[in-house]
């Protein structure tokens, strides 16, 4: 499957991070590891269970790939962090930093082609799961200092208690950490109105390779002293340095909240259907989720309990929220945009949710679609990201090259319309393994991107690049960029011992 390999291919003027400096850890460095911390701060596979407890984290959601690992840190401070990534450093010793695991294009999983892979010494894994604290509310800043290793939804909560809102929000927001999220760029269902997770944080503190600690924990929503650090490391998946602690950024809670489900006639629809109704309901538009008729197919055939919101299995449907100050007419406005749009054919059906516990039905449906996925298998998953006007023809597009090559394949396209973001997976015919389609999934898999690609696209639009994808990206990315992320990875891990794989491609 293409989405989910690593070719060991190599491209002409492209000679990968060069892997030769980098050494094994040595029972005695592993030692010197454990003094730098408490009794929960290293695991090593050689004492006790230490095999079964570093298990875990070599694996990722999808089941895909499998890694390998000389030890696990567990430091329970930035000062830890720095002293072990200093000494590894020093080591040449390699090392990947894991947050919540819950990445999908394996940044957290050390694989590489198989031409070079038992050249390569095991890394140590260095987990944030013990750096856990909120570390202050600042609501009169609109900030909030979080560590690394807090979840996602730990973080939402923090805000909430303050009276505001940290607009980041994804299905995994239970177990995904910030530095996670912060690593990858993760993007979510509010994008639309919030932005990505870069444009949700105003500060990092890092570790950068040589043991250097980035003191960036500023407040400021203006600062033009030097080089941006932050905007660097945040989406760099850990390969330019290892993030500690942010300061996120809060807004404003919401007074009132509509969150609809509408069925629409075809995908095109969306995309006028979304402009019709910022024209009306302007910013307050927040979540603009588009869900083929698939997605609740499979929800439907592996979770019998749940009862479709929307009657009839409409082929296309859209999930949307709006938000606004308390003022009694976000309701009022939103009820008539959708009833004007009903009666000219741009929805067909639709329900507003009405309490609290029907909005989560509704957000049910749509958290519940990547879950359901898993449960069937897909032969290849795509986060593919298109300009909106073009998400149409990119549909149709994919839709005629699956099946010219594999018409068999089923097709979920789902994901948020409202920023251009679309999840675009293969599965195999009903009652067939994915490992069965291997070979079609593959080529399938490298048509959907190219028809993305040909869009004016990107193949990775919130879920990183990590190892699954860094052979793609060195053969479509711009010659120009690539070298100046090479120059920027040298410059700043110059022995390449930071998540070695993971964005670029290894020598």
């Amino acid at each position: 499957m293409a989405d989910d390999l690593i070719s060991s291919t190599e491209r002409a003027g492209d000679p990968g991070i060069p892997t030769a400096k980098l050494a094994p850890a040595t029972p005695e460095d592993l030692d010197t590891l454990a003094a730098m911390t408490d009794a929960a701060g290293l695991v090593r596979p050689d004492v006790d269970d230490g095999i079964a407890r570093i298990a875990p984290y070599l694996r990722e959601p999808r089941d895909r790939l499998q890694g390998r690992a000389a030890a696990l840190l567990r430091p329970a401070s930035t000062a830890e962090v720095a002293a072990m990534i200093r000494y590894l450093n020093d080591r040449r010793i390699p090392v990947i930093p894991i947050s919540g695991g819950t990445g999908l294009v394996g940044g957290q999983i050390f694989t590489a082609p198989a031409d070079i892979s038992d050249a390569l010494p095991s890394p140590v894994l260095l987990s944030l799961e013990r750096m856990n604290r909120i570390r202050e509310v600042a609501p009169d800043d609109g900030a909030l200092v979080a560590e690394a290793g807090v979840t996602l939804e730990a973080v939402q909560q923090a805000a909430a208690d303050a009276g505001r809102l940290f607009p980041l929000a994804m299905a995994s927001q239970g177990s995904c950490c910030i530095g996670g999220n912060l690593a990858t760029n993760a993007g979510g269902v509010g994008v639309l109105r919030y932005g990505n997770a870069r444009e949700l944080v105003l500060g990092v503190e890092a570790v950068l390779a040589d043991g250097t600690v980035h003191h960036g924990l500023r407040r400021l929503r203006k600062d033009n002293m030097g080089y941006d650090l932050r905007g660097l490391l945040v989406g760099s998946e850990g390969t330019l340095g290892v993030i500690t602690a942010a300061v996120l950024k809060l807004f404003p809670a919401p007074g009132e909240r509509v969150t609809a489900m509408l069925a629409i006639p075809e995908a095109e629809t969306a995309v006028k259907l979304l402009h019709a109704l910022r024209d009306r309901l302007g910013d307050g538009l927040t979540a603009f989720e588009l869900i083929a008729a698939q997605g609740p197919a499979f929800i439907a055939e592996h979770f019998p309990d749940w009862r479709d919101p929307l009657p009839g299995h409409p082929a296309w449907r859209v999930l949307l929220e709006a938000t606004g100050p308390t003022d009694g007419r976000l309701e009022e406005r939103a009820e008539a945009a959708l009833a004007a749009l009903m009666e000219e054919g741009t929805v067909l059906d639709g329900v507003i949710a009405s309490s609290e516990a029907q909005r989560t039905e509704l957000w049910w449906t749509r958290e519940t679609i990547p879950e359901a996925n898993r449960k069937v298998g897909a032969v290849a998953s795509h986060d593919v990201s298109v300009p909106l006007s073009r998400i149409p023809a990119f549909i149709a597009a994919a839709a005629r090259a699956v099946a010219r090559i594999a018409p068999a394949l089923r097709i979920n396209c789902f994901g948020h319309v409202g920023d251009g973001n679309l999840h675009y997976n293969l599965f195999p015919p009903a009652g067939a393994a994915p490992g069965d389609w291997r070979e079609a999934g593959a080529e399938a898999s490298a048509a959907v991107h190219e028809a993305a690609l040909a869009e004016g696209g990107s193949i990775a639009a919130e879920h990183g690049i990590g190892r699954v994808k860094a052979r793609q990206l060195a053969d479509r990315l711009d010659p120009a960029k690539l070298a100046a992320m090479r120059a920027i990875k040298t410059a700043l891990d110059p022995n390449g011992i930071l998540n070695p794989g993971a964005v670029l491609t290894l020598d």
